[in-house]
Parts: structure tokens; sequence; C-alpha cells
């Protein structure tokens, strides 16, 4: 007989985007069995349009089907009552685009909270409980991970607002209660309310890799309460190349492609920041300038590839600038009217 968990956070849409890393799922959805408490629905967004991927996802709905029991009590906007809900996309929207699309997904089947995470990361058994505790208190959260190693995990939480740049002498420890205020957000285990999506719309695809996080988290902190906590709920599950700095902060391997989005998408962030009134042109390109020496610090101490390495920087930086002029650009409008 399947068993019958709780299920403490209401409507809970986990929302996971994989793309040919079927080996690594598989162990995320390993790592789901072991939950303690069930969410409501599971999304997993398949960049690669993957018969290998589709056939894991209908096994796995199986799987959860005999150990969880199939959720007749609450079936989703189209009367489904599947767990492990398949949304295929026609083409790769990069990290960006599938977690946009995966909260659209959630959002249309009736979704209530939204845990988003990637495919290289594993689940703690506990996690959804130790989320559910702060979600009398915040629409935004976003839980401690562990690295690959099981050691602690850093994330800088806080932008610094004048220069569109995480800070980085963010104080590690969350303090005596467990949690700091934030006002970014990182895709890999936050977790928004419905309340977020009506009112910020969804994340913007346009991103692509890289940002689309952070900004997503800047703008629904300006709405709503949000916070890292303390509480341990994934562990990332692929180890990456990287610099230990003291111990805490480290500086990880990264690739060309990223390089340039990490340059582009700061107009992208800027846009939005101009919305606010938190956009200050020669503070924000300092905040350019950090996060070019970064990249360069990375290249030297990590990737060391400077031919191709700085070139893409600086196409990042040019087409970050188009972005900031462009009469045509619109935000991402709200799902709902919420006045």
């Amino acid at each position: 007989m399947p068993s019958t968990l709780p299920a403490p956070i209401d409507k809970l849409a986990i929302v996971v985007v994989t793309y040919k890393r079927q080996e690594l799922l598989a162990n995320l959805f390993d790592s789901m069995t072991e939950l303690t408490a069930t969410p409501w629905r599971i999304v997993i967004v398949d960049n690669e349009n993957s018969r290998e991927t589709e056939a894991m996802c209908t096994a796995f709905n199986e799987r959860l089907a005999n150990l969880w029991g199939i959720d007749t009590e609450q079936p989703d906007a189209q009367g489904g009552t599947d767990r492990v809900i398949y949304a295929p996309q026609l083409e790769n929207g990069g990290g960006a685009g599938g977690f946009s699309a995966g909260t659209k997904c959630a959002y249309d089947l009736g979704a209530q909270w939204f845990w988003v995470m990637d495919d290289d990361v594993l689940v703690i058994p506990e996690g959804i409980e130790r989320l559910a505790k702060w979600t009398d208190r915040y629409d935004v959260i976003q839980g401690s991970r562990l690295d690959f190693d099981g050691g602690a995990f850093f994330w800088q939480y806080q932008l610094i607002l004048s220069l569109g740049i995480p800070n980085p002498v963010a104080k590690w420890d969350l303090g005596p209660e467990g949690y700091r205020t934030m006002n970014q957000l990182c895709f890999e285990g936050g977790m928004f309310s419905r309340r977020v999506v009506d009112k910020i719309g969804l994340p913007d695809a346009r991103f692509f890799i890289y940002g689309d996080d952070a900004c997503y988290g800047y703008v629904a902190s300006q709405h709503f309460p949000a916070a890292v906590v303390a509480d341990v709920v994934l562990k990332r599950a692929r180890a990456v190349s990287n610099w230990d700095i003291a111990g805490k902060r480290q500086l990880n391997s990264t690739s060309d492609t990223n390089r340039y989005y990490i340059m582009r998408n700061r107009g992208y962030l800027a846009r939005y920041m101009q919305i606010y009134g938190d956009y200050h042109p020669m503070l924000f390109r300092l905040g350019n300038v950090a996060t070019f020496c970064k990249e360069f610090i990375r290249l030297a101490a990590v990737d060391k590839c400077f031919k191709t390495g700085i070139p893409a920087l600086r196409r990042g930086m040019k087409d970050a600038r188009k972005i900031i002029k462009d009469p045509n650009w619109k935000p991402m409008p709200p799902m709902k009217d919420t006045e």
C-alpha cells in the first residue's frame, strides 16, 4: 500500500529544468522518493525534448503513485492527478527559458508555491517541512544548500543596489534567528508564492542563462518579504572546479558562453532597476567594471582561457548597452491584475 505523507505547503510544485543530463536527473528523482512530505506536483521542463527523459518521467510518475498514492483530492486545473508533469520544450531556452516555462506550466495547473531547481542537485528528505515553517512570513524563501562534498555552500544573498552586483562581504552566517532578509534569489532551491507570480509575472526568459533568478528575486523583493534561511534543503550533486576564498566563498569554473551572458544580462538587470528607481548610470557602470574584474580573476585563477574569455566578456558588455538603450524594451507583465 502507498504511504500517506503530510503536505505542509499548499499545492507546492517542484519545478526542475533539465537538459541532456539524464543520469543527474535520475539521482534527483531518487532523492525525491526520500522526501518526508509530499509536493503537490513535480514539473520537469525538458529543454532537450528527449524521448529518454520523457520515459524517465513516465516511470517516475508510476513510481510515486505506488509510493505516495494517486492525488485524487486535489486534481489540477485540467482535472489531472499525475504527480509528475513532463513539459518538453520545442527549443532550448536555457535555464531562464526553462524556469519561465516551468513556472507557467505549474501556475496554469493551479500551484500555490513554486520550488525551483536544476537537475544537478539532490533534495534533503526534510526539505519541504523546513521550507514550510517560513511560508507564513515570507513569499520568497531561499533555503540553504550543501556543496557536492557535503560542506556548506555560501550564496551571496544581498545585491548592492547602487552597483547592481552581489555584496562580496555579506555575512556568511545567518545569525541566531536563522535567516536574513535578501533582495535577490537563486533558482537552485529558491521558492516563491503564487502571489509573486500574480504580481510580477513569470521569470524573464530573455536572460537565456545567468542572472534571471537574481533579477526575479530583486523584483519580487520590491513587493514581498524575502529571506534566505539557514535550513538546508538541497545538496549540490555535481563537482565543479573552483577556487576557494577564505574557506567560505569560492569562484567556480564557467564557460565563455556564461561569461558573455554574465555581462550581457546586466543590461536586463539595469532595465528592471530603472523601474524601481535603483538605476544610477555611473554607479552601475562601476558595477560593470567590478563584474569584469571578477570574471578576469576567474579566468586567471580557474579557467585560464584569456584568448576566448576576454572577447566573450567584451561582446556581452556591448550587447548590454544595446539593451539599456532599447526603446521597445518592456518588463515581464503580471499574470494577474492585483491592484
